[in-house]
């Protein structure tokens, strides 16, 4: 789908598709967390282009949603939120002004 000739697991994703296939997660689809400006890991390579290799830099197994992520390249993930969202604290008080903002 992607266009890619391969992919290369650096070490710590290739210990843990070792680890996740040992603890029965290796039947899990797989996401690829990857840039979004082509269908490959790098945003210098545009639209969908093809003869590339693939690095898999680490993998996250979400079990509850029930599938495995690859981080591609240099891609970022975004933090995971808290338990309670901070939108919870902020309010306006009796004269009219907004509390409970960072």
């Amino acid at each position: 789908m992607y266009g890619a000739d391969g992919i290369e697991l650096l070490p710590a994703a290739a210990q843990k598709a070792k680890a996740f296939a040992e603890a029965g997660l290796g039947d899990l689809p797989v996401c690829m967390a990857k840039t979004h400006l082509s269908l490959s890991h790098d945003p210098s390579l545009p639209n969908a282009p093809t003869g590339f290799t693939v690095p898999i830099r680490d993998l996250r197994a979400y079990t509850g949603a029930g599938w495995v992520v690859a981080l591609c390249g240099d891609m970022q993930t975004m933090p995971g939120l808290g338990r309670t969202p901070a939108a919870f604290n902020v309010d306006i008080d009796d004269d009219g002004r907004t509390v409970g903002l960072f």
